[in-house]
């Protein structure tokens, strides 16, 4: 069992989860702001963006799939610290090699290192954040997500002001890194040792193969496929608008430079608000009916940025885009939750599926563009949200007599 934790112990916790998630957020817009300054730094096309993208896509994957074993060999505690110097350090590396090598293999190693980091982290710092809401008894899961939302805005807002004063962007990003890993050391002391988190005291560590069984037993159930669906379609559509949303708006619009970090803007915020807000409607309508709300709005956000003819239609796509897009996320791992026992190894396999949409999707949606335009390929990302509305019956609430009994899992 975790030990209690007293009330300041907690807050420190808590607070130290909500960092983390901000400095992840700050990371990837950090990335997709300066996209097009990288681009034109090394005089890549779209094709070339993408495949760079499937770089940090497959990375990510690695850093996702491993996740849990990372978290079972490091405790979540430790592989937090680990894994977001790991991203830091690659973001750092993606400005140098854009702008003082000039070389496109120093990006790649630089995305690499960030993919990897940050699905690494991602994985673990979703399963802190349900465990602080189970403690809590009601839906705060989507104020974590608000604060990864809530870092994106902040480094699209600083990505937009750097690329508007001609910052180099290997300056822009040594900045960022440097931030990021000062972030991930003071959140190291403020996170308490749990064991369902696999990070007790090494003279109370149960065997490694028993650990690496509890992280990816969830793999055999089904429900786990079920959510997983659902968040695929949500975290398609925001992965897709976090890497192609400045592109669509300044290329496939044909719109100034600067408009696409401000689009990206506007689809942070509009994620951001329904996140802190969120919670409370939940609580009242159910997962279901805000997931099936919340489908349309991001369908309909969608099209309208893609077939939008003035610049303010675009913005008024991209805000609906990230209301809708705002929630699936966060509930799928709310769902994957319901079950405190079994709560860390379902968290973080449904952080997985999720993930893998997240970061694996928008550089299959750069290559497609090759061939059919950007806007075009953004039609994709209509239809994966709506399956995953249509399949939002899964995010359900176990009723109790679906949950493990801890008598049970005590006596195993």
């Amino acid at each position: 069992m975790d030990a209690a934790l007293t009330r300041s112990q907690f807050v420190r916790w808590r607070a130290a989860i909500f960092a983390i998630f901000l400095a992840s957020g700050l990371s990837i817009a950090t990335w997709a702001s300066r996209v097009p300054g990288i681009k034109e730094a090394l005089g890549l096309d779209n094709a070339q963006v993408g495949l760079i993208l499937l770089g940090m896509g497959a990375s990510s994957i690695i850093g996702i799939s491993t996740g849990p074993a990372v978290m079972a060999r490091t405790g979540a505690r430790r592989g937090m610290l680990l894994t977001m110097l790991t991203f830091a350090v690659g973001i750092v590396l993606v400005g140098l090699g854009a702008n003082v090598f000039g070389s496109v293999p120093v990006v790649i190693v630089g995305m690499v290192l960030f993919g990897f980091g940050n699905g690494s982290v991602d994985v673990m710092m979703n399963v802190e954040a349900t465990a602080i809401e189970q403690r809590m008894g009601r839906t705060i899961l989507p104020v974590f997500h608000a604060f990864f939302s809530f870092g994106t805005v902040i480094g699209a807002g600083i990505g937009a002001l750097a690329a508007q004063l001609g910052m180099n962007v290997a300056v822009h990003t040594a900045i960022m890194g440097s931030l990021i890993a000062v972030i991930a050391v003071v959140c190291f002391f403020q996170v308490p040792v749990r064991e369902a988190a696999l990070d007790p005291a090494a003279h109370k560590k149960p065997a490694f193969r028993a650990r690496m069984h509890t992280a990816f037993e969830a793999w055999r159930e089904p429900r786990t496929y079920l959510i997983g669906v659902v968040m695929l379609g949500m975290s398609f559509a925001e992965g897709g608008a976090n890497d192609w949303i400045a592109l669509g708006t300044e290329q496939g619009h044909g719109f100034a430079e600067g408009t696409g970090a401000v689009s990206l803007a506007v689809f942070s915020t509009g994620m951001t608000v329904v996140r802190l807000f969120g919670g409370p409607l939940v609580d009242r309508f159910g997962r279901v009916v805000v997931l099936r709300i919340l489908a349309v709005a991001a369908a309909s956000g969608i099209l309208l940025f893609i077939l939008a003819p003035t610049f303010p239609l675009v913005l008024v796509g991209a805000a609906l885009w990230g209301v809708g897009a705002s929630l699936g996320f966060p509930l799928g791992m709310s769902a994957a939750a319901d079950d405190p026992v079994k709560a860390a190894a379902r968290v973080s396999a449904a952080a997985t599926i999720g993930y893998i949409s997240f970061l694996g999707g928008p550089p299959v949606l750069g290559l497609i563009s090759e061939h059919i335009g950007l806007l075009n390929t953004l039609f994709i990302l209509v239809g994966l949200v709506v399956v995953s509305g249509l399949f939002s019956g899964a995010a359900r609430p176990l009723r109790d007599d679906e949950k493990t009994p801890v008598a049970s899992v005590q006596q195993n």
